[in-house]
């Protein structure tokens, strides 16, 4: 019998073994493949539909995100009105994204009302029609979105780092003007859709409760037949144009009186060995509340509310940076004691207490990210759509089990050079 009068012993997530949750692996008949994941716990599921349409693949600026917005703005037979009316009439809910690399349409319902959810599903696919004035009507909004966010010195730093790390002609360093949004078509909406979110680019990701009769259903409507374009997405190379000059200083806004400072340098693809220890070495410097940005800048000094650090997760090429707000007559000491705590990390060795409340924090988070389906699929896909399999997850963990400080010294003394970064700040 469970004695209450004692507590149950404590373990640090360093102790733990990491299980990922067993993947069922489907070929549906027009050969797109389905990656299953049941936990049968609530009679709900979640199907995610995922194509390489983000901006690496788009033909014309703009087009991937616009594609992915105006996917529900109407079908031969339905307007986007009773499209919604149709999804929300089952409790469904149907979003469509578009980012670096990939597209994607998300599918949350009830497991029992699948079957009214796909026949749509499918229509959208292959039957948007890209109403004319749902157009205009999407390019008004999104050009006095633009002129609002464009006054804010964060939004401005954002567009522009990423212009000076890749090139403003790179499909990671453009973005939009407001010319751009006016030069969206009908005809190159339904050419983006019909080249990208085809059949043959497909990959379909599912979780929640379901059986083989929910298979069944994705499989009569979206696996019988090749459906819109058969002619395969050439692959496509980009040069890096990166800026020359290292350090800018933009007035955005004469009365602003903060700055959105950026610092930021190409970095390793996830294939490089030294990408997996940097992500140890990440969320020490910047990537959690007790990191030493945050720890100096933030709670030491009271520069800024907060400052993060972060690892690009793009598929072609990557990047570092480090983010943060501070105010006007700040903004040069905070960038200053970002390199301090660079150099920190370059010459002093880091205490093994503060290493491992590192590794629990973010075996921690793994383990959260591991509970149920929904969280297991989202890690699953991840690893699918960067071309690694299972053994990358447990060698992952191996490696945040065993770093040490030689070696997050040496990646320090390698990354962590001031020399290498652009620095931006927008005021």
């Amino acid at each position: 019998m469970l004695n209450r009068t004692q507590p149950p012993p404590i373990f640090s997530p360093i102790e733990f073994e990491f299980h990922l949750q067993p993947l069922k692996k489907v070929m549906l008949d027009n050969a797109i493949p389905l990656y299953a994941l049941a936990d049968n716990l609530e009679p709900v599921l979640q199907l995610e539909l995922v194509f390489p349409g983000g901006l690496w693949h788009e033909t014309q600026k703009g087009i991937a995100q616009s594609t992915a917005a105006l996917l529900k703005s109407g079908t031969s037979k339905m307007t986007s009105y009773q499209i919604n009316e149709h999804f929300e009439q089952y409790g469904a809910s149907v979003k469509a994204a578009a980012g670096t690399d990939w597209a994607s349409i998300s599918v949350s319902c009830l497991t029992k009302h699948l079957e009214k959810v796909l026949p749509l599903l499918h229509e959208l696919l292959i039957d948007t029609v890209f109403p004319q004035a749902e157009i205009d009507l999407y390019i008004q909004n999104a050009k006095q979105r633009l002129s609002v966010q464009l006054k804010k010195g964060d939004f401005v730093a954002n567009r522009k780092i990423d212009e000076f790390l890749f090139g403003f002609q790179h499909p990671y360093g453009r973005y939009m003007l407001e010319e751009d949004y006016n030069a969206i078509t009908k005809e190159a909406l339904i050419a983006h859709l019909n080249t990208t979110y085809t059949s043959q680019n497909c990959k379909l990701f599912l979780a929640g409760t379901f059986g083989e009769q929910e298979i069944n259903l994705i499989n009569t409507y979206l696996g019988k037949n090749i459906w819109n374009s058969i002619i395969p997405i050439q692959a496509r190379t980009f040069n890096l144009d990166s800026e020359p000059q290292r350090k800018h200083r933009i007035i955005n806004d004469q009365q602003s009186v903060q700055g959105a400072i950026r610092l930021a340098s190409p970095f390793v693809d996830k294939r490089h060995p030294d990408f997996v220890p940097m992500i140890v070495l990440n969320t020490l410097f910047g990537s959690y509340f007790g990191s030493r940005l945050m720890s100096n800048i933030r709670e030491d000094k009271g520069y800024t509310y907060g400052i993060h650090s972060l690892m690009y997760n793009h598929k072609q090429c990557s990047a570092y940076m480090i983010t943060t707000e501070a105010g006007r007559d700040v903004c040069e000491a905070t960038i200053e004691e970002i390199y301090k705590e660079m150099e920190i990390l370059r010459t002093q060795p880091i205490e093994a207490e503060e290493l491992n409340l590192v590794k629990n924090y973010l075996l921690g988070n793994i383990l959260g990210d591991l509970d149920g389906s929904f969280q297991n699929i989202q890690r699953w896909k991840s690893l699918i759509l960067n071309d690694f399999d299972q053994d990358r997850f447990y060698s992952n963990i191996a490696t945040y089990k065993s770093v040490n400080t030689e070696t997050l010294m040496r990646l320090a003394q390698t990354y962590y050079l001031p020399e290498r970064f652009y620095e931006l700040v927008v005021y």
